[in-house]
């Protein structure tokens, strides 16, 4: 059958409330159409088994262009297009940043994926290690015999930014430039704001790249330009959206990765003690940690190049879907008891990276990052507490990221 109900308001009440919200229309269908503020429909696809199936699904694409295209005929009939032929590379999709793996479909995407590969290798990953167990440790000292501080800001945030700043060869100076841009970007707070960062964003990131041409370096982003497969490397465009793509996912995710996981931990204090008194569940701790309360609500738009049928819903060719990670990581149907937070769970296929050809390429640093802070944040501070109810706690305003506004805690150093 096609639904033709209502589409529900995805706003910023259904984002403060989202694991409730997603249970409700979890328990009452496997698919439903949803609005965002922009006044956007898309459908969303809520149960673990569907989900999952949709991410590996060919008969969904991602492809930049064709999604702007769409925006425009939803909000713009008959208006004029730009021409593809007047851009580099022959493209054009609406903003600064497209060109990048999570924007196209095969065979572009297969291209710039094998090429990014090529220079995002697991021993460049697994190298940094030493340097993450230094960041984390400067973190958590400078933490020490603070009453009250807010561990976002103090741990989440600079963690990560330092690490994959460094990992690219971004100066210190701008790390701070990076936190603001990206909030702009991703907070659904300041349209105008967003653009102004897109364009200020822009400009650094092609002085660093000219800059890294110059002046070659061990690094990821020397790396990437250097990178070539059978005569091929990545454009300009390409590098300035792939380095975009990884600063951005790859402090993003890891930030409300920990902030939420210390969450969960804080408020299950049984967990929290099962941790302390072994550390070594500190990885499954991890992956329950995503399950449970991942970084992200749901996928970026992908787009129906036919109709599909999901759940027994008929979607037509030409509107967009989410797969709702949120709620196929809590679908009681995959995972038992799945609103309970339990760091011995068995986890394995959670979605939180995503699945299919479109899977997370830094998951495997979000989780070193995440397992090394979790480590050290157990033994530095093994009597930490909330500073607040977790009530109080707000939500960020945005319709991607699932993250914390701010995680007031009381350190409590350990004698």
């Amino acid at each position: 059958m096609t639904a033709h109900t209502d589409p529900i308001p995805f706003d910023a009440g259904f984002a403060q409330d989202l694991h409730a919200r997603y249970a409700q229309l979890r328990a009452a269908g496997p698919v439903h159409r949803l609005v965002n503020e922009s006044g956007l429909p898309v459908w969303v696809v809520t149960r673990y088994d569907d989900a999952r199936a949709l991410l590996a699904d060919p008969r969904l694409g991602k492809d930049a262009q064709t999604i702007f295209r769409l925006v425009m005929d939803r909000f713009a009939p008959g208006a004029e297009r730009p021409d593809p032929s007047e851009s580099e590379d022959g493209r054009f999709a609406g903003g600064g940043f497209d060109m990048h793996m999570l924007n196209m479909d095969p065979p572009d995407h297969s291209r710039l994926r094998k090429l990014v590969v090529k220079a995002f290798t697991a021993r460049r990953i697994e190298s940094l290690r030493p340097r993450i167990e230094r960041i984390s440790e400067e973190l958590l000292t400078a933490m020490a015999g603070e009453s009250e501080v807010d561990i976002l800001d103090a741990f989440a945030f600079p963690l990560p930014i330092r690490v994959i700043c460094e990992l690219l060869g971004v100066d210190e100076s701008r790390r701070d430039d990076f936190r603001r841009w990206t909030n702009q970007l991703l907070d659904d707070l300041d349209a105008e704001a967003s653009v102004q960062a897109v364009g200020e964003m822009s400009k650094y990131l092609t002085e660093l790249l000219a800059a890294k041409r110059e002046n070659p370096g061990d690094d990821l982003l020397t790396a990437l330009i250097e990178v070539s497969e059978d005569e091929d490397r990545l454009s300009e465009s390409e590098l300035i959206s792939m380095v975009f793509l990884l600063l951005v996912a790859g402090h993003e995710t890891t930030v409300n990765l920990i902030g939420n996981g210390i969450l969960a931990l804080l408020t299950n204090p049984d967990q929290f003690a099962a941790l302390r008194a072994n550390p070594d569940l500190v990885d499954g701790a991890v992956e329950e940690m995503l399950r449970f309360d991942g970084p992200l609500m749901h996928t970026t738009f992908r787009f129906t190049t036919e109709p599909i049928t999901i759940g027994g819903t008929e979607i037509p060719a030409g509107e967009f879907v989410w797969a709702g990670l949120a709620a196929a990581n809590r679908d009681p149907e995959r995972f038992p008891d799945a609103d309970s937070f339990d760091i011995s769970r068995d986890t394995q296929g959670h979605l939180a990276f995503g699945h299919g050809i479109h899977f997370c390429l830094g998951a495997p640093l979000a989780r070193m990052e995440a397992q090394i802070a979790l480590r050290g944040l157990v033994a530095h501070f093994p009597d930490l507490t909330l500073a607040t109810s977790a009530e109080e706690l707000g939500r960020r305003n945005s319709s991607l990221i699932h993250g914390l506004r701010a995680l007031p805690v009381r350190p409590a150093s350990h004698p």
